[in-house]
């Protein structure tokens, strides 16, 4: 959901999405789809990928949805520190992962990811602009 809303709030720039422990290849939830077609947003197409070595590389900055995924992805690549930082870390909130969880753990998060997408993609041009 996340990737969904921010490749459409910046477009041109390159937006991934990957997991630490992803279902590789499977696409997104059915309820996560549905959420995001009432944003505008078709994520129809998304298929799963493990985060990896390459991409943290290749990446300028790395968003993760909580402080233990952040933990993990500069412990295990720590040339990331300094890039790697949450999505909603502007209000300085974790996004649950709502996999399984349910239609309103799917809204609760979705609700989250659009405030934090939202200020990211209010901050990123000025950045890159530099």
């Amino acid at each position: 959901m996340a990737e969904g809303l921010l490749s459409a709030s910046l477009p041109g720039v390159k937006v991934r999405s990957a997991g630490l422990e992803a279902l590789v290849g499977h696409p997104a939830d059915s309820i996560a789809c549905e959420l995001m077609s009432h944003c505008g947003v078709n994520i129809e197409e998304h298929r799963a990928m493990q985060v990896s070595r390459d991409m943290c590389q290749e990446a300028d900055l790395i968003l993760v949805m909580d402080r233990e995924q952040r933990r993990v992805i500069e412990e295990r690549y720590h040339f990331v520190i300094g890039k790697v930082f949450r999505l909603c870390e502007f209000s300085d909130q974790d996004v649950p992962d709502p996999y399984l969880a349910g239609r309103e753990a799917f809204r609760h998060s979705l609700s989250l990811i659009e405030d934090g997408a939202r200020q990211w993609a209010q901050r990123i041009p000025r950045v890159s602009s530099r």
